[in-house]
């Protein structure tokens, strides 16, 4: 899996739990990226949850590192 493919699959787990998401992607290396995340406060604590599994898989199983922080949409 490429970087460019993981950070796919986190973009659409985060747009699934919640549509009006706004990512900011940081590619920091082929193995590492940064996810900042921007959405309603009511929505925050799913997309933790819907991306903290995935992420670990990500990284035990196919060495990328995808950090994802969520932020409050102001």
């Amino acid at each position: 899996m490429s970087i460019d493919d993981a950070i796919k699959q986190m973009t659409d787990t985060i747009k699934a739990a919640c549509a009006s998401a706004e990512v900011k992607v940081a590619k920091m290396s082929d193995e590492e990226a940064r996810l900042s995340v921007y959405a309603p406060a009511g929505d925050m604590q799913a997309i933790k949850d819907a991306t903290f599994m995935p992420a670990m898989d990500l990284l035990n199983n196919d060495g990328m590192d995808i950090q994802v922080f969520v932020y409050e949409k102001v």
